[in-house]
């Protein structure tokens, strides 16, 4: 995983109150709850003492008591009571185990990985999504890295043979660039692809004239995609690593050109059935590649076509190097 960077791992629904929520982020046990204000708190989900699951316990107020002897938690992961010596008896300073840095926004659980900052970084959550838009939503959990769930959405090249009845309609096998951009950590690349009529060659991407006029999408570093449909409809992923062998997919519609209450629920319902649909196509295909993760240099022979691809994983490995 790429450190120092905001990730995000769960829907904000998905942290109810008064309850426990024990999920599996970036390889790690983590345990997540709402204080009494309602903010969202996150430990290592597995008790100092005996090794027991914390999130197999219950919240008392704001404190998580383990399910085994009774150890209570705060919410920066000290235990703040052993039972067994007495509730006035002194915690030792290394009865503790690891606290994360959560923030909720934009419907969304976000979790720092990396080293502790006084000041840390904007949440990048794409600026023009922020307000004014509403969503319908839908997760699965993919048995892959979350580098080769991401991949498949930079993938340009592959539409009309994964997509051939859907969003791949036309048989546009011919790819010209794709052109791609950095601002920050944040990459756009614009598409252009057309029918091979058995004369034409892919232009390149410094031919490619007005590129900035072409359908295009952006992919946010370290885990976060969006395909710009229109200015009213967007659609956007967030691929939270689990473990090294799996991810779990957020996606969601988000559209802003029904605002009635009751159409506007039907319409982000109804979006997530093509969506899955469309999901369920690149699931079938991206769960036989091999390996499970990709890296930088590996052994494949890549075209211009998988610019996009490329650029991220350069991206990536400068990261994960800082």
């Amino acid at each position: 995983m790429i450190k120092n960077q905001w990730y995000g791992i769960l829907n904000s629904n998905e942290i109810k109150k008064n309850k426990l929520t024990g999920v599996t982020r970036m390889g790690e046990k983590l345990v997540l709850w709402r204080d009494e204000t309602g903010a969202v708190k996150c430990i290592f989900d597995q008790c100092c003492h005996r090794g027991a699951s914390l999130s197999a316990g219950t919240l008392v107020h704001d404190t998580i008591k383990c399910p085994f002897h009774g150890f209570s938690y705060d919410g920066t992961g000290r235990v703040v009571q052993i039972p067994a010596n007495g509730k006035k008896a002194p915690v030792p300073e290394h009865f503790k185990v690891n606290a994360y840095v959560v923030k909720e926004k934009y419907g969304f659980i976000w979790l720092w990985y990396g080293a502790f900052q006084e000041v840390l970084p904007e949440i990048p959550f794409f600026e023009y999504l922020r307000t004014g838009f509403s969503y319908g939503s839908f997760s699965e959990v993919w048995p892959v890295h979350y580098t080769r769930a991401i991949e498949n959405q930079l993938d340009v090249v592959h539409l009309p043979f994964v997509h051939a009845n859907s969003i791949g309609r036309g048989n546009k096998t011919l790819v010209n660039g794709p052109v791609v951009e950095w601002v920050d950590n944040r990459m756009t690349f614009y598409v252009n692809n057309q029918v091979d009529n058995g004369e034409s060659k892919p232009l390149k991407p410094l031919e490619i004239e007005n590129y900035q006029d072409l359908f295009s999408l952006e992919f946010q570093m370290p885990n976060m995609w969006q395909n710009k449909i229109s200015p009213d409809v967007r659609i956007v992923a967030i691929f939270a690593p689990i473990d090294e062998g799996h991810t779990k997919i957020y996606l969601r519609f988000y559209q802003r050109f029904m605002r009635l209450p009751i159409l506007k629920q039907m319409v982000n319902h109804f979006s997530n059935v093509t969506n899955r649909f469309i999901l369920h196509q690149d699931r079938h295909v991206v769960l036989t590649q091999i390996p499970k993760k990709s890296e930088l240099e590996m052994n494949e022979n890549l075209i211009q076509g998988d610019a996009p691809i490329i650029e991220y994983r350069k991206r990536r490995a400068l990261l994960k190097g800082k």
